[in-house]
């Protein structure tokens, strides 16, 4: 059976970021993908100029509309990502609950993007709309550290404290907590950067068991766009694949992570001036150029159960 995903998030027409960093890593592994672009721009905002334009919670009811009259509304899977608006938020919230009335079993995978080291780079007003709609409709989340502290309302200073903080968005509707990183140190060193997960499962007998895990990652001396996006993107792959085992999906989903960044970095160090950093366009994800580790990744990256 094809596995449907309806993907809300941006669109840029040159590089990967939002939908076009899921798009086709989504697709080589076999799912079908409907895309509804949030804003289409003519590249991300890290460049000197940026042109475009966003679609408005109307526009997105009337896109959604379209797909319901024709009753081809039918999904597996949602991805959302980056919104600034209150009302175009809302409305995914709408949309997610009335395709999960027709198929309880869709799986909602949400990054909820609201900031990073310690500052909201969306509207405040998104937050509760983040914490009482968006994440009780959530199945798999992808927070860093500073959002699920928002999220929770609680200070992650420990490991202790990250497991308490999962438990807690679990207790809010999410089957799968994943913190995509932290400031926890690592017992590797400074050169690495701690991801934490928990995934509860349902075993046949009817009681629950939940999987805990940490992932030491390489740092990388390079700032890229579009990275989160495919992270999401690769957990809801792998996590549908491998349902009851995070520690197989979160390991594949870093290690497809880590060929990107490794591939980008060598080629932009080969084209950038001598003595000079790489320009935002020599730092797009090398994405295509991926294609066969995206397929079957090398396991480089491994996660520990706690």
């Amino acid at each position: 059976m094809d596995c449907r995903v309806l993907c809300i998030q941006s669109h840029v027409v040159r590089g990967y970021v939002g939908n076009k960093s899921a798009s086709f890593p989504l697709q080589v592994l076999g799912f079908e993908i409907d895309s509804i672009n949030s804003v289409q721009f003519s590249n991300h905002t890290g460049y000197k100029h940026w042109k475009g334009q966003v679609l408005t919670a109307e526009e997105l009811k009337v896109l959604y509309d379209g797909l319901r009259l024709n009753n081809v509304n039918h999904y597996d899977c949602v991805l959302t990502g980056y919104t600034r608006d209150d009302s175009f938020l809302n409305m995914v919230v709408d949309i997610v609950q009335e395709l999960k009335e027709a198929n309880p079993s869709l799986v909602y995978v949400c990054d909820p993007v609201l900031g990073d080291n310690g500052a909201m780079y969306v509207p405040e007003n998104l937050l509760p709309i983040y914490r009482d709609k968006v994440v009780p409709a959530a199945d798999i989340i992808t927070p860093n550290q500073f959002e699920a502290e928002l999220l929770t309302g609680r200070t992650i200073r420990t490991e202790k404290d990250a497991v308490e903080v999962m438990n807690l968005l679990h207790s809010k509707g999410p089957h799968t907590v994943v913190i995509t990183s932290s400031d926890l140190p690592s017992p590797l060193g400074d050169q690495y950067l701690v991801a934490m997960g928990s995934q509860i499962t349902v075993r046949p007998d009817g009681t629950r068991a939940t999987q805990q895990i940490r992932m030491d990652i390489p740092k990388v001396d390079a700032v890229f766009v579009g990275t989160g996006d495919l992270f999401a993107a690769m957990l809801l792959a792998w996590t549908h694949h491998h349902p009851n085992d995070l520690k197989t999906a979160f390991e594949k989903t870093v290690s497809v992570m880590q060929h990107v960044i490794q591939r980008t970095i060598t080629y932009a160090k080969e084209v950038a001036c001598p003595n000079q950093k790489p320009s935002p366009a020599q730092l797009e994800l090398r994405m295509v150029q991926s294609k066969a580790d995206i397929e079957d990744p090398a396991i480089i990256v491994k996660a520990v159960i706690l």
